[in-house]
This record gives structure tokens, sequence and C-alpha cells, in this order.
């Protein structure tokens, strides 16, 4: 377990911030030959990312404009940090790379949201994590995975891949199509336990389990619905049409719910949000979802306390 106290009140400096290279890769793949090359870019092996707030677990202001009794912060997508690397699109729900926003650093546990666009024959080099639980999401084109525990899987829309990098672990991720971009949301949450033995899954989920539904994506059990990971976290997917209600319970007392639309518009409780919008909300039981116009939604619990 985290000696949670430790983490209180953490200050970071900018420049403290990117001397901890925090873009998680160290190579990239070169379109025209299909072959590594290095890159300036740091790993993101020295990362100690979380800050939090004593009582909350985040380190930034509440939504005052809201009419919802629980606290919440609203991110809107356009206020979001964005990196253009030419094979690389990036849009940084929280501070990550040379985006660097104090009070943007995480939502609890919840560290990364990457929304990545690569181009065709592009992607992240073999690079290093250790202690942290990815979580990747494609939303459209083919995502190629490769590992140091010989794991190779090409995974698409519809499927969802998790790894626990624990005590350390190696991986590449390519866009396995030449002349086709690919898209994947890029989620990094922090583990419950450290130096565990790394490993790697994938699910696919199917169209019809998510249609006007909030299905269960990930979870802390292995026994349970979809992927698994070290910590005390739900993840719920779901693709409503317009008009579509939906309820969600809270599945562990004391966790926040960060909301993110894919696409569409939906209310949660009293706030509208759109395309790319997110939300984090905490200290309620549950929150009720609107479809205000057909819309994907991906739905993460986390603690917001680190221990």
């Amino acid at each position: 377990m985290y000696n949670f106290s430790k983490f209180i009140s953490v200050k970071m400096e900018r420049k403290e911030f990117i001397k901890k290279g925090m873009i998680g890769f160290g190579m990239v793949a070169s379109g025209a030959f299909h072959k590594l090359i290095k890159s300036d870019i740091k790993d993101d092996k020295a990362l100690n990312p979380f800050i939090e707030h004593k009582s909350t677990g985040i380190n930034q202001k509440t939504n005052t404009s809201s009419k919802f009794m629980a606290k919440t912060i609203l991110h809107k997508a356009e206020t979001r940090g964005h990196a253009n690397h030419g094979w690389l699109d990036s849009h940084h729900t929280f501070s990550f790379a040379d985006y660097y926003n104090p009070e943007r650093m995480n939502f609890g546990v919840l560290r990364v949201l990457n929304d990545d666009v690569v181009s065709g024959g592009m992607g992240f080099g073999k690079h290093s994590h250790d202690n942290m639980e990815i979580v990747s999401i494609p939303l459209e084109g083919d995502l190629e995975h490769q590992d140091s525990m010989g794991n190779i899987a090409v995974i698409k829309k519809g499927d969802i891949q998790v790894m626990s990098a624990g005590s350390g672990i190696m991986h590449s991720e390519k866009n396995k199509n030449l002349t086709q971009e690919v898209k994947f949301l890029q989620i990094w949450v922090l583990p419950n336990k450290k130096n565990v033995k790394p490993r790697y899954d994938q699910i696919t989920i199917q169209t019809e389990d998510i249609k006007n539904n909030l299905l269960q994506i990930l979870s802390p059990n292995p026994d349970d619905e979809g992927v698994w990971i070290h910590q005390d976290a739900w993840f719920h997917f779901g693709n409503l049409d317009e008009g579509n209600k939906q309820i969600y319970k809270f599945k562990r007392t004391g966790n926040g719910l960060y909301v993110f639309v894919i696409s569409g518009e939906v209310t949660v409780e009293t706030q509208k949000l759109s395309s790319r919008d997110g939300i984090g909300i905490w200290d309620v039981d549950a929150v009720n979802f609107h479809a205000d116009k057909n819309c994907e939604i991906l739905l993460m619990e986390v603690p917001m306390l680190l221990g």
C-alpha cells in the first residue's frame, strides 16, 4: 500500500514537471520505413505525479456554477492541453508532457486521460513503464501492441486493452495501417499495489451490450465483467440513443466519478456536456444521465484518495 500522507499538498513547479518527463514514451515509429527511431522525449520512469487535496484527492477548483448538490469539476473540451507532434495529435485532460497546469494534475487516482490520433504507420516505439495501470480504448482504426512479455495483438473499436506495468514492462503501440489514422483513449490509473507482476489483457465488447446501457468494462475483480486492474476502480461504457435515461450507482463509498463524452450530447444531472467534455463528481451515491442527442460516454469511478 502507498503511504498516502506522503502525497498531501504536494507542489510541483513547471521545471520539475518537465524534468520528470511525463510523455510516457521514448521512441517513435517511422511511417516511411516502419523502423523505430530515437526521440528526445523522456519516458515516465521517474514519474511521481500524484497531487491531491487533503479531503478530496483533487487539486482543482470546484464547479461553482453547478446546481447539482454533489461536488463537481467541469472540463470543457476546448480547455484541454493540446500537442501536435506531426505524427501524433494529442489532447490532454490532465497535465502531461509539455502541457502543465497545476490545477489539472489528476482526478483522484485517475492520472492521465489522453485523446490521441496517430498517423498511418506511426506510433509509440518500445518504452518502459512501472507501477501504473494503463488502459487503451480504440475509437477508430487498428492499434498494434507488442510487449516484453511476448504479447502481440491488434486492437480496434470495441476492444478494451489493459496493462498492469507493476515491477516493469516494455511495450510499443503503433498504427497498424499505413494510410489510415488510429484514434484511441490512453488512460493511466495509479495502482493500490506496487511492484506487482506485470500483466496484459484485452476484451471485446459487443455493440448490443452497450446500446442504451452502461456496460461494465473494468473492475478490481478478475472474476467480474470486463478487464481488471490493481485499484478499486470501475469503468462503464454506454452508447445511448437520444432521450435515453440512465442512473449510475457508485460501487464504493468515497469514490468519485469522471465522465468523458466521446461523442454526442448528454446531461449529467443538471450539467449539459458535448463531445470530448468531461466532468468529475464526488460526495454523492448516484448520478443521473439524459442523452440530449445520440451519445457515447465513458464513466470512470475511481478512489479519490490513494491508499
